[in-house]
């Protein structure tokens, strides 16, 4: 199963590096923001990484960069939002579903109410945070749909700036690392490795600083 997933990734990281150097790249990275947003399993921060990753290369149609590292930026951030935007949809639409499932009975209620007390006290920065959650994303966003929060006047700012800081990070990684390395397959995955990392730190930070909360009293940011 592992060798098979392994393959599988290989595969698909070969098909993204290869369309990297064609116009195409732009379509392929907004399809793959989407997704990622819904379903928690598609490379999204791999291909804008790559964007960023050829944008620096020099590869070159009429003396010019096939790809321009603000389309790429632009690109990656819409798609985003278009999926988070989806996903706030299926959490709004699903709720009674979704409450009759995993939030029954009185415990379950007051569960649900205080996910979204929690999401209105610190959802702004919990949203920009998530968006670098590889699946933490998809789940603020549905929570966010299921808790009833305002979508235009408050989701839509916050995701748009998440999504903004999220696709600006990941294809100016590339892009820097790219251009400080000539070679553009070790420059795509040593940004890659080094943006998981980051994750990792991110991730480690939050569940301290959870810790640190429940330690003093303090209910947990995460919804």
């Amino acid at each position: 199963m592992i060798d098979w997933a392994l393959d599988v990734f290989h595969q698909m990281e070969e098909f993204i590096t290869d369309v990297s150097t064609s116009p195409w790249f732009y379509l392929l990275l907004f399809t793959i923001a989407f997704l990622d947003s819904v379903v928690p399993i598609v490379p999204s921060e791999f291909t804008v990484i790559a964007g960023g990753v050829a944008s620096a290369a020099g590869n070159l149609i009429n003396d010019r960069p096939v790809l321009a590292v603000v389309l790429v930026i632009l690109t990656g951030a819409i798609g985003a939002y278009g999926g988070d935007s989806m996903a706030y949809w299926l959490g709004n639409r699903s709720d009674k579903l979704v409450k009759r499932w995993f939030f029954r009975g009185e415990k379950g209620e007051q569960r649900l109410l205080s996910t979204g007390d929690q999401i209105r006290k610190r959802g702004g920065l919990l949203l920009v945070t998530a968006r670098f959650i590889p699946g933490g994303r998809t789940a603020m966003t549905f929570s966010c749909g299921l808790t009833g929060q305002p979508f235009l006047a408050w989701f839509t700012r916050w995701d748009l700036l998440a999504t903004f800081l999220w696709a600006s990070y990941a294809a100016l990684l590339g892009y820097f690392v790219s251009s400080a390395i000539d070679n553009p397959t070790t420059a795509l995955w040593l940004a890659f490795g080094l943006a998981l990392t980051i994750t990792v730190l991110i991730e480690v930070g939050r569940w301290f600083l959870d810790r640190l909360r429940n330690g003093s009293g303090v209910e947990p940011s995460g919804a």
